[in-house]
């Protein structure tokens, strides 16, 4: 998606780490214009006819993902990083280890909203090693739900998460993959 890698390069800021920030515009202060125009992006990608809820992370995915579910009409949950007292029955639960916050994080959902009835389309800002959306793959599996696809705005290609979805058969789409994020810039794969 050209206008999502013409704000990356724009705004972006590569940190120690081969960190990449955009929170400028999409995962802290919200570009919502940019965020309805990834959405069509993925209605593109996607047979929205088969599905009927949408999945993300908590937290920078929600917006992204509040947005696409909004354009297409269908319901969204997220899953939670800490159980609250205002979640009721049973739980789904997933380990995964956060790249960002360098610890591990247990990924949790109530089974009142995820069931093997749902088809899911999971939607996330922003892929590094792809370990939360393994771990949102797992939930949606251990609901015995439908796995549709996995819409990502942006993936750090060279850090492998994307390809072990492509590896495994995943209806997987990225709009923007980058290749390389260094102090001398960044550089996308091409299409």
């Amino acid at each position: 998606m050209q206008e999502l890698k013409e704000r990356i390069l724009k705004e972006g800021k590569v940190l120690p780490g081969n960190i990449v920030k955009v929170d400028g515009f999409l995962n802290h202060r919200i570009d919502c214009k940019l965020m309805a125009d990834i959405a069509d992006e993925f209605a593109k990608l996607f047979d929205l006819s088969k599905v009927d809820l949408i999945l993300t992370a908590e937290a920078s995915g929600i917006a992204l993902a509040a947005i696409c579910a909004y354009r297409y009409g269908l319901p969204m949950v997220f899953a939670k990083k800490a159980k609250s007292d205002n979640i009721e029955g049973g739980l789904y639960q997933s380990e995964i280890y956060s790249y960002t916050y360098k610890k591990k994080v247990t990924q949790i959902l109530s089974k009142e909203w995820l069931t093997k009835d749902n088809h899911v389309l999971i939607l996330d800002d922003f892929m590094a090693n792809g370990e939360a959306v393994r771990g949102l793959c797992e939930l949606v599996e251990q609901a015995g739900a439908e796995l549709v696809g996995v819409g990502i705005a942006i993936e750090k290609g060279f850090q492998g998460g994307g390809d072990r979805l492509r590896n495994m058969g995943v209806n997987y789409h990225a709009l923007a993959v980058i290749e390389k994020a260094d102090e001398n810039g960044i550089i996308f794969r091409e299409d």
